[in-house]
Order: C-alpha cells, then sequence, then structure tokens
C-alpha cells in the first residue's frame, strides 16, 4: 500500500507530536502500531531492517523513510508546510530558535517523560534525578514564556505564529504531572499549554489529557 506511515506506539510522546503535526498540516496516513510496551516489537529483527536502531517514531513517506522524532517533524514541515510557518527556513533567526528549543525539547523528554514511564510504566530511572531535572527546565521555560507575554509573544519562538518547537515541548510538559511533577509552579507553561491546544487540527493523545 502506497501513501505516508507512521510506525507509531499510542503512549509515545514522540510519537504523538507526528500525529499531532500531521493533524495539524491535514496530512492523510496510515498508522502502523508497534508494540512498544511490553512486546518491545521495536528492537525486533523485522523492525530493525525499517530502522537499525531500534527506535520509534518512524515514517515512511511513499518509501522514503526517516526516524527520529525532531527528523521527521522537520522534514514534514519543510516537505507539506507552504506557508513556511512551522519551521521558518526563510527566517535564519527563527530558524535558530527553533533549533534550540527542539533540543531543549530532548532534555524534557529525558526528564518530564522519563519520570512518566517511570511512574505509568515502571521503567527503570534514576526518578529522582528526573523530577530535579525536569524542574530545572520548567522553571527556564515559564520564564522564558512569562518575558514573552509580557512583550506580546505567545509562542516559544519570536513571530506570531507557532512553530514545530511549540509541538516539540508540549506533550513532555502537558504530561509531566504523570510523572509526579507538579505543573502549578509555572502559570506560564500552562496558559502556553491551553493556547496549543487551541491550535486547528489540535488532537488528543488518546484520551489521556481532555480537550
Amino acid at each position: 500500500m502506497s501513501g505516508m506511515k507512521l510506525y507509531d506506539y499510542e503512549l509515545s510522546v514522540n510519537c504523538y507530536k507526528q500525529r499531532l503535526l500531521l493533524s495539524i498540516l491535514g496530512l492523510d496516513y496510515e498508522r502502523i502500531p508497534v508494540d512498544f510496551h511490553p512486546g518491545k516489537q521495536h528492537k525486533s529483527d523485522d523492525f530493525r531492517r525499517i530502522n537499525p536502531l531500534g527506535h520509534i517514531p518512524v515514517l515512511d513517506d511513499n518509501g522514503y523513510i526517516l526516524w527520529d522524532a525532531t527528523a521527521i517533524s522537520i522534514y514534514l514541515s519543510a516537505r507539506h508546510d507552504d506557508s513556511g510557518r512551522w519551521y521558518p527556513v526563510a527566517d535564519p533567526q527563527r530558524l535558530g530558535q527553533v533549533a534550540s528549543w527542539m533540543a531543549f525539547a530532548e532534555g524534557t523528554t529525558n526528564t518530564a517523560s522519563a519520570a512518566r514511564l517511570h511512574d505509568t510504566l515502571g521503567y527503570e530511572f534514576d526518578i529522582d534525578a528526573c523530577r530535579r531535572g525536569a524542574h530545572d527546565l520548567f522553571r527556564h521555560l515559564d520564564r522564558h514564556l512569562w518575558l514573552g507575554e509580557r512583550e506580546g509573544r505567545d509562542w516559544l519562538v519570536a513571530g506570531d505564529h507557532p512553530t514545530i518547537a511549540d509541538l516539540a515541548v508540549f506533550p513532555d510538559a502537558m504530561l509531566a504531572p504523570q510523572g509526579a511533577i507538579s505543573l502549578t509552579p509555572y502559570p506560564a507553561i500552562r496558559r502556553w499549554t491551553d493556547r496549543v491546544k487551541e491550535i486547528d487540527g489540535f488532537v488528543v493523545m488518546a484520551g489521556i489529557y481532555p480537550r
């Protein structure tokens, strides 16, 4: 079957980021479920023929195979967003900011989302270190958003439109309470997550949190 396929696990934040972007861009695709937990299908020989690293998500766009959440988000927005707003290649300064916040998202995934996996799926992580690291990052994020609101900026990157950076950081923040990381101390983060949920095409993560 031709067309776009996403190798996907329902509870993965990195997979959800792709489903969210695909929905916002209005793209049709086929979801290929991967039994990440407990089956560890992503580590199987068959799956490693698709991605030798054994990671999800993986995108197959009519035979063009791409893995890594950041790489997929960049590809989808650069190829399928004619407006150029989600990945602003025409503005080097904004593009640099997007890259910085995409790297920041790797930190929130390794801390806040790791704490969620520890508490919900029993993954073995240093939970205290994960929570401390998440709070360190969220304090920085909250201050950045608070300052931005006072400058008339609603999003992570300068400009009047969200970027893939917002979609990359959003799930880790939104789901942080599932790892016993309260967002109560971070009012600017909570206001920002509410703004993200109002983006046209927004989809929830399969009942994990409400619209």
